[in-house]
């Protein structure tokens, strides 16, 4: 139960940054994303803060033997710069861009009922499946990493 309670406490707090940071205006990411043109810097800010807040409590919870919730820390794959990579980020940003919301955002903004997030989030889930089943038919597993390396401190 208190791993459930931690995931709803930590997806709740997530949602209301993304709320307050201006996150879920598709606009203001739009603005954000047009260095070109009139740029918005101030989801910089936002990011500027979440990248701090990773950064001073990192050391300090890689210290623990373990999580509190969970028996071990996750392990991560490395990676490197492949074609499947770079495709599914060009995906991802060309989608950020045209829609305005990536997919924190987009299900936090569902609770607003605009019509651009309710096409945004099924298309967004539609993509996902899609992508599992290309995978799944080209012999490839779904998240299970062929080399496995444990986070550094």
């Amino acid at each position: 139960m208190r791993p459930n309670l931690s995931a709803f406490l930590s997806g709740l707090l997530f949602a209301l940054g993304l709320g307050l940071g201006g996150m879920t205006d598709p606009a203001n990411v739009l603005g954000f994303l047009d260095i070109a043109g009139a740029w918005d810097f101030r989801l910089a800010f936002v990011m500027g803060g979440a990248v701090a807040v990773h950064a001073a409590l990192r050391p300090l919870i890689h210290k623990r033997e373990r999580p509190l919730f969970a028996a071990k820390f996750p392990t991560f794959s490395i990676s490197k710069l492949d074609r499947k990579l770079l495709v599914g980020s060009a995906l991802f940003g060309v989608g950020w861009g045209l829609g305005g919301y990536c997919p924190g955002p987009a299900l936090t903004s569902l609770a607003s009922g605009a019509s651009g997030v309710l096409v945004f989030v099924p298309a967004m889930f539609a993509g996902m499946y899609l992508a599992q089943v290309l995978q799944t038919r080209r012999g490839a597993s779904v998240g299970s990493p062929s080399v496995r390396a444990t986070p550094a401190p």
